[in-house]
Formats: structure tokens, C-alpha cells, sequence
């Protein structure tokens, strides 16, 4: 039954945001190098993942969501080990040495530019959906129209004056979301305590295994962003961005099991049908009064700034591939106009599997570079070790690429 009256409940779960919030901006946090490089990783992993994977994963796994997600946070961080490897071991960006394969990381990055192209989509659409499902006027068409108004936004604004001023609401989104979703697991911790941990409304669905495998490969999108700590080098060293990543996955792994886990009561009622992009304002208001609200504060104030961030990298790779000929303020309203094209011409569940496909095609060409790298730097049973590793990584992204599929009812 969903909660009509504002409940000590809902005061606490404000008060809570409020607490988190303030410990995360005190000043000794928000200034440390280690948290500045850890957040942009943090953001991109924690952004669009987190609003969708609970309709996601209850039409595709039902009761062995928390099995899958699992699968998907390891499958992460064994390509985050690539990225990381490549991070310490090649050369820095910026370097005038040449990297151990300049062709690899040249394709690497056009096909990265190229993913966030299809990811600033996915952000945009989903923020206009939850904005709108917040103000009670959602439509698919209405959420289209305004996605397309505010990507134009951004490709002009861009175009006009450059973007790199957002850039510092960053970390202001980051402690605004973590803290809104340290509250609605609260909130599901209590409801869970209070009616039970039932599955009985969660049942298997009735798919292959080989098709499930190829949706959930389909959801990579989910767990992507980690990449960009290796495009931080101008401001961060090798290490440390090796460090923050790492610290970044293992932390937003740990939220996305606990939130997938904490969810699986109220997943009956995603099963069986369509995913839905706002589904998750209609679970939390199974909880309280205040949690929906709270979630599209979140979830606008995320997927705007990661489409700001995405767009900001993909010109900036656009205007050095092009060695100048493309600058990086025309890029942006290109951008915007493909963003564009590809949200009339697709609907949000097929941009996340075009979107995974993209970024695993990537990831493939990182891990190619890593055993590339691996075969230089390291000797002995590591070197076989890693070689293997990195190759193995490069043939499942490959299969990825190739079969992934959207979800979809």
C-alpha cells in the first residue's frame, strides 16, 4: 500500500541525506586528491545503472537477480584490470613518447567518443523521463521532446560558450546521490524488516539461458564509467588513478548487489512485462512519502552532469583525432544533433545494448592493449598469467559485441 501521510519515517530518512551529505562535503573529504579522483569514476558507475537495473534484472533473472548482478560487478572488475594495467604500464597521456600500440589506443579512443554519444542519449532520456514521471506529465513523447530540447541546449551552450564551468557541479551531484541512496536503502531495509523477505511474487521468467546470458550482456552499460580515471593523467598520477578506480568499482559493486538484494520483494511487480526507465520511483513509493521525490532530485542532477561530462570527453577526443580540424565547440553541437537522431530513432532500452556494445568493443581493444603491454613489461609465469587473462577478457567482450541484446518484454 503506498504511504499517503508524511511519517517519522520520511523525517528520517531526510535527516539521514542531510547527515551523509554533510560528512561527504566537509572540506577535509571534498579536497582529498584520493576522493576529487575517485569521483568522476564514481559518478559514471553510479548514474544510470542504479535507475535501471532492478526492472532490468527482474524481467531477465527473477530470483537469481542478486546471482547476476554479482556476475556483472566481477565481470567489471576483471576488465577494470585491464584498464588499470594499461594505466601504470603505458605511456602517460600527453607524453611525447609513443605508446607500446598507438593504433590500438587511437581506435580505443574513437570508439570510446563514439559510446558516449550513444550514453549522453541514454542520460538525457532518462533524466527527462524521471522529471517528468516526478511531475506527474510523463509520456514517452513528452520524455523525447524534452530530451531533444535539452541535448540542443547543450550542443549550443557548448557550441557558444564551452562547458567546462559545469564541470564543477560534479562532486556537488555525487554527494547529493550517494547520500538520496544511502537513504532509500535505508528505506528498503526497513520495509524488507517489516513485511517480510518474500519472493513468492518473483517467479523465474521463462527465457534460455543463452538468451538471458545475451540481455544481461546487453547491460554492461550498467557498470560502465570506471574508464574515465584513465583520462585524468593532466591532473592525477598513474597510481592514484589506479587506486581511486579500483576503490570506485569495489564501491559501487558493493552498492549495486545490496541495492538489487534489498529490492527483490518488491521486483515482483517489474516481472513479466517491459521495462520501465522510471520503475524505480514506483518501487520507492511502496516505501515512504519523500523517496520519490528525493529520486528525481537524484537522478536529474546525475544524468545531467554525466551527459555534461560525456559530451566534454567526447569533444575532446573528436577535436585531438581530428588534430584540430574538428574543434572540440563544433563537436558538441554535433553531438547533440546525433543524441538527437538516435533518440527518435530508438527507444531507451535499445540505447543501453547499443550503448554496451560500444563500450565492450572498447573494453576489448583496452584488453588487447593490456596483453599487448603484458608481453613487454612483465616476465615469467605473470606474463603468461596476464596474457591469458587479458585474452581470454578480449575473446568474452568480442562475444559481447557481437550478441548482446536489448531487454525488453
Amino acid at each position: 500500500m503506498t504511504p499517503t501521510n508524511f511519517s517519522l519515517l520520511d523525517a528520517f530518512l531526510i535527516a539521514f541525506s542531510v547527515a551523509i551529505a554533510f560528512i561527504m562535503l566537509q572540506r577535509s573529504v571534498r579536497d582529498a586528491p584520493f576522493w576529487r579522483a575517485t569521483v568522476t569514476p564514481l559518478a559514471s558507475i553510479i548514474g544510470s545503472g542504479f535507475l535501471v537495473v532492478v526492472p532490468l534484472l527482474a524481467g531477465v533473472t527473477g530470483p537469481l537477480s542478486v546471482f547476476a548482478i554479482i556476475g556483472i560487478v566481477l565481470l567489471s572488475l576483471w576488465i577494470g584490470g585491464a584498464v588499470r594495467f594499461t594505466i601504470l604500464h603505458n605511456e602517460p597521456v600527453g607524453s611525447s613518447a609513443k605508446t607500446t600500440a598507438p593504433m590500438l589506443e587511437r581506435l580505443s579512443d574513437i570508439s570510446l567518443a563514439f559510446a558516449y554519444v550513444i550514453s549522453i542519449t541514454f542520460y538525457i532520456r532518462l533524466m527527462c523521463g524521471f522529471v517528468l514521471t516526478g511531475v506527474d506529465v510523463y509520456s514517452p513523447f513528452n520524455a523525447d521532446v524534452l530530451a531533444t530540447g535539452v541535448l540542443l541546449f547543450i550542443g549550443l551552450y557548448g557550441w557558444r560558450r564551452g562547458l567546462h564551468g559545469l564541470e564543477r557541479l560534479e562532486e556537488y551531484s555525487v554527494t547529493i546521490k550517494l547520500a538520496i541512496i544511502a537513504s532509500l536503502l535505508a528505506g528498503l531495509i526497513y520495509n524488507d524488516g517489516s513485511h517480510g523477505y518474500d519472493l513468492s511474487d518473483l517467479p523465474l521468467p521463462a527465457t534460455s539461458v543463452w538468451a538471458a546470458l545475451r540481455q544481461l550482456a546487453g547491460m554492461l552499460l550498467i557498470v560502465q564509467g570506471f574508464e574515465t580515471s584513465k583520462y585524468l593523467a593532466s591532473t592525477y598520477k598513474a597510481a592514484l588513478r589506479s587506486r581511486s578506480m579500483l576503490f570506485a568499482q569495489i564501491l559501487a559493486g558493493v552498492i549495486y548487489v545490496v541495492f538489487v538484494a534489498l529490492s527483490m520483494p518488491l521486483m515482483g511487480q517489474f516481472a513479466g512485462g517491459s521495462p520501465n526507465e522510471t520503475a524505480i520511483i514506483d518501487l520507492s513509493r511502496d516505501i515512504t512519502l519523500v523517496l520519490p521525490l528525493m529520486l528525481v532530485v537524484a537522478a536529474a542532477m546525475s544524468q545531467f552532469s554525466a551527459a555534461i561530462a560525456d559530451t566534454i570527453g567526447a569533444g575532446g577526443v573528436a577535436e585531438e583525432e581530428s588534430r584540430g580540424r574538428l574543434p572540440a565547440r563544433i563537436s558538441y553541437l554535433l553531438i547533440a544533433i546525433f543524441a538527437v537522431a538516435l533518440i527518435w530513432n530508438s527507444n531507451i532500452f535499445e540505447v543501453v545494448a547499443l550503448a554496451s556494445r560500444a563500450f565492450a568493443f572498447y573494453y576489448m581493444l583496452q584488453a588487447i592493449s593490456a596483453a599487448v603491454l603484458a608481453a613487454k613489461v612483465a616476465t615469467g609465469r605473470r606474463r603468461q598469467f596476464l596474457m591469458m587473462s587479458y585474452g581470454l577478457q578480449a575473446l568474452v567482450l568480442c562475444l559481447i559485441v557481437l550478441f548482446a541484446m536489448p531487454v525488453e518484454g
